[in-house]
């Protein structure tokens, strides 16, 4: 069953190829009117890579370059093309795309068809699942024998045993993004520890001074406003990875990108002691790690797969972390009631 993003066709890829700091570079906000987007649109729109975004300065807030700003709005279907591929919806105006009943909508969500881009916490604390419209147009385009007829077994199997990897995919791609952005190798790392529990991040980063680094370049996985406490607990369960086989997932990839780290470090040292190094180079932020070896059909695994060693089990330590969230600055004045 799907997913993941590579198992529906993207829509044709619009971006830019690169993007350079410059000093024509705007500020998001800036950037936002000019393309006559709304804040939560604009977020969107980085979000997805409709508009790219470069570094700041010494570390400050995120900026567009110029030169994309008049790529975006030179596009023939700008703005309204913008728009549209901004649009986000709940379940039932979903569902009412797809041309499917609302409870089979649920059932491919929670089994991971396509992943949900935002979310917000209603007044009865229920999380309120937002979709991209043209994700799933993409979806049912390419997958049509899912919206008619009986579900494959295994996805009923799944759904049945209380699958929803609505959250995971969520994660999956506010990570995915946040690692995109990432300026070095540690805050590459960062941003995979940031969805890992207290207790598994000290055992898979034993080092407690790697951790406080961690814990320094760990960015903002969600800007929210001022919310209850039971509602700020929602959101910080929102956030980390949940399930042994998310959880080893992200481990991997935070053990991979700590080795390129630490390697980096290790070269650095070397050149400025003025010896010839004799690491390996490490790869760039930008390349994925590489794929894990697949076992045969046996179910064997091959003679160079490495075996998990099993540790004492970890104490309890509670899975909140606060400064995943970030406080959003109140407005000087409350917008009329829609």
């Amino acid at each position: 069953m799907p997913t993941g993003d590579d198992d529906m066709q993207k829509p044709m890829d619009r971006r830019a190829p690169a993007l350079s700091r410059s000093g024509a570079d705007v500020a998001l906000r800036t950037a936002a009117k000019e393309l006559g987007l709304k804040a939560r649109e604009f977020e969107l729109a980085v979000q997805t890579e409709e508009v790219r975004t470069v570094p700041g300065v010494r570390g400050g807030s995120r900026r567009v370059p110029r030169e994309e700003l008049e790529r975006v709005k030179a596009a023939p279907d700008f703005p309204g093309g913008l728009r549209e591929r901004l649009r986000v919806m709940g379940a039932g105006e979903a569902s009412e795309l797809l041309d499917i009943s609302p409870s089979r909508f649920a059932r491919l969500a929670r089994a991971g068809c396509f992943g949900p881009v935002s979310f917000y916490v209603n007044r009865y604390r229920t999380v309120v699942w937002l979709y991209l419209a043209e994700e799933l147009r993409n979806f049912a385009e390419n997958n049509r024998t899912l919206l008619t007829g009986r579900l494959p077994a295994g996805m009923r199997a799944c759904l049945t045993a209380g699958t929803d990897h609505r959250a995971r995919r969520w994660r999956e791609k506010r990570v995915g993004q946040l690692a995109r952005e990432a300026a070095g190798f540690w805050e590459r790392a960062a941003v995979r520890a940031s969805v890992l529990a207290d207790s598994t991040l000290a055992e898979a980063v034993p080092d407690p001074g790697e951790r406080a680094r961690l814990r320094e370049l760990r960015p903002c996985f969600l800007e929210v406003r001022p919310v209850s406490g039971a509602t700020r607990d929602i959101l910080e369960e929102l956030c980390l990875a949940e399930g042994e086989e998310e959880t080893r997932w992200y481990r991997c990839l935070l053990a991979a990108d700590l080795e390129a780290a630490r390697a980096a470090d290790a070269v650095a040292a070397t050149a400025a002691r003025g010896t010839p190094a004799t690491f390996w180079t490490a790869p760039s932020p930008e390349e994925k790690p590489a794929a894990q070896p697949v076992p045969d059909a046996s179910g064997r695994p091959g003679p160079d797969t490495a075996r998990p060693v099993a540790g004492p089990p970890a104490a309890p330590v509670s899975r909140r972390r606060w400064s995943l969230l970030r406080r959003r600055r109140p407005k000087p004045a409350a917008r009329p009631a829609q």
